[in-house]
Parts: C-alpha cells; sequence; structure tokens
C-alpha cells in the first residue's frame, strides 16, 4: 500500500495559494494600509495621515450621495432578482417541445458584453431613443421622459438593465436547484388538493431555501459594487452634477489618473467593503435561523 508524503498535499496547494496571496490578501492588506496615508499613483513620499482620510468621509456629500446610490440600488435589486429568476426557472424547467429556445433567449443577456448591452440601452433609452419615439407616436407621452438626465429615472434605469441582464444567470442558479427537489412532494400535495401557488409556498420554496438566499448574497453584493451600468447610461459623468455615483465610482474617480488620491480612494474601498459584509452578515444569519 502506497502511502503519501506528509508534504504533498500542500505542493499541490503551493501554486493556489500563492495566487491567493498575491492577487487577494496582500491587495487586500495594502488597500487598509494606503487608507491611512495620502499615497499618490506615481508613488513619491507617502505621508501617514492616521484617520484622516475616514474623517474626510464622514464630511464628503459626494461619498453619502453614492452610499445613497448603491444601497437603493441593493433594496430594489434584492427582491427583483431572487424572486424573478425563480419563477423564470420554474416556467423553463418544464420538458415542453421548444422550451429550449426560451432558456437560451433568457441566458443571452449574461453572455453579451456589458459595454454593448450598455450602449443599447442608451439608445432605448436616450431623449430621441426607441422608447421615447414610440411613446410620443402613440401620444403616451407629450413630451421625452429624462432617462439618462434625471436624478433617479438614471438609477432606476440602470437597476432596469442590471435586472434584464441577470435574470438568465441566476436563472441558471435556480435551474440547478430545482433539479434536486423531490417530485414525489409536488405529487403528493397534489393528491391533497393543492394548488399550482399552494405548491409553490409549500414545497418549491422550502426545498429552494438556501439557494434562495446563496442568490440574495450574491445579488446584494453585485448591486452595492455596481459600476459599469451606471458609468455607461451616464457616459462616465455619474449623471447630473455626479449625482448618480456608486461608491465603485468615487473610487474610480478619486484614485485614477496619474494624480489621483490613493489614500482616500482606499478609504472608500474600504467604506465599500465593510457596507458589503453588512447584508451578507444579515443573509447569512437569517438562513442559519431558518434552517434551525
Amino acid at each position: 500500500m502506497r502511502t503519501h508524503r506528509w508534504f504533498t498535499p500542500w505542493v499541490l496547494l503551493i501554486p493556489a495559494l500563492v495566487w491567493l496571496l498575491g492577487f487577494s490578501v496582500w491587495p487586500s492588506l495594502n488597500t487598509l494600509r494606503l487608507s491611512f496615508t495620502d499615497a499618490k499613483p506615481l508613488g513619491g513620499t507617502t505621508g501617514w495621515v492616521g484617520l484622516r482620510n475616514y474623517s474626510d468621509l464622514l464630511h464628503d456629500s459626494q461619498v453619502w450621495n453614492a452610499l445613497l446610490n448603491s444601497v437603493v440600488y441593493m433594496v430594489v435589486c434584492l427582491p427583483l432578482l431572487t424572486v424573478l429568476p425563480l419563477l423564470i426557472a420554474i416556467l423553463v424547467e418544464r420538458k415542453l417541445k421548444g422550451i429550449a429556445f426560451f432558456r437560451t433567449a433568457f441566458y443571452v443577456p449574461v453572455i453579451a458584453s456589458a459595454v454593448v448591452v450598455g450602449l443599447m440601452w442608451t439608445w432605448l433609452l436616450d431623449d430621441r431613443g426607441l422608447i421615447n419615439n414610440v411613446a410620443g407616436a402613440l401620444r403616451v407621452l407629450q413630451q421625452p421622459l429624462p432617462f439618462l438626465t434625471d436624478r433617479w429615472l438614471v438609477v432606476f434605469s440602470a437597476i432596469s438593465l442590471t435586472v434584464w441582464k441577470g435574470l438568465g444567470y441566476y436563472m441558471i442558479v435556480y435551474l440547478a436547484a430545482l433539479g434536486n427537489v423531490r417530485k414525489d412532494l409536488h405529487e403528493a400535495a397534489a393528491m391533497d388538493g393543492a394548488g399550482a401557488v399552494r405548491r409553490f409556498f409549500t414545497v418549491t420554496v422550502p426545498a429552494v431555501r438556501a439557494t434562495m438566499f446563496l442568490v440574495a448574497i450574491l445579488v446584494s453584493v453585485a448591486a452595492l459594487r455596481v459600476f459599469s451600468e451606471i458609468f455607461i447610461l451616464t457616459g462616465g459623468k455619474g449623471g447630473p452634477g455626479g449625482e448618480d455615483s456608486s461608491l465603485v465610482m468615487l473610487i474610480q474617480q478619486y484614485g485614477g489618473g496619474f494624480f489621483g488620491d490613493l489614500g482616500y480612494a482606499s478609504a472608500l474601498s474600504v467604506l465599500l467593503f465593510v457596507v458589503t459584509l453588512v447584508p451578507m452578515i444579515v443573509l447569512a444569519r437569517l438562513n442559519n435561523r431558518s434552517e434551525r
């Protein structure tokens, strides 16, 4: 019987550990260190400023505005991208002729380039875009809706883009979970007189509850880190006066370029990390409580 040396597993883990330390652990620790300095992209003398960057965060109206945008983004996306993909997955799970076409149609936006999709939605939502032109031709609107220039319409336009693009991805996640739901449970419930809606709440939802919490965590993290949708729809300006910027956009604005403020951008990154932890911890605790 052959035996392995004690260090064999560690040798196999070395490539993954090097990657993890070099591209995850070290950058995270370095970001935390830079948040206490006034570091610049071009280097030079880096001065220790203590908590000054964090103090500036508390008094920066742009940060609070971006935080509000990110939280609203998460609050709206969370229920939509947790429930709608489940309903779609239930519909396309059925073995019907031509159902593969609909599965593909729902998944195509996932693999489409975010830039291309963003440009398509820009053309749709522009003052002279398809939606406003059709609504004007049908006399539904007297004047074009400012989807890309209004304070909150920009945010909700970006949310609609995120929901449309994410439906297919989370649908696949739910399809995998639904494949593990026992069919005899549905049959037993149907024999007891339970209709489709009641079977959904008493059989399907309990069976995929863990997956729903997983999807909720993924959606909340992605929503708080939103960047591409708002950046593309607003042309990189963050809406009128930058009021629609997200936290990630602020990090890019402060830390980008040759003369950016890496220290302040790093403090923003730490803030984003802390904010992202909140829904993750809340959802994880709710999941643990529901399993007891």
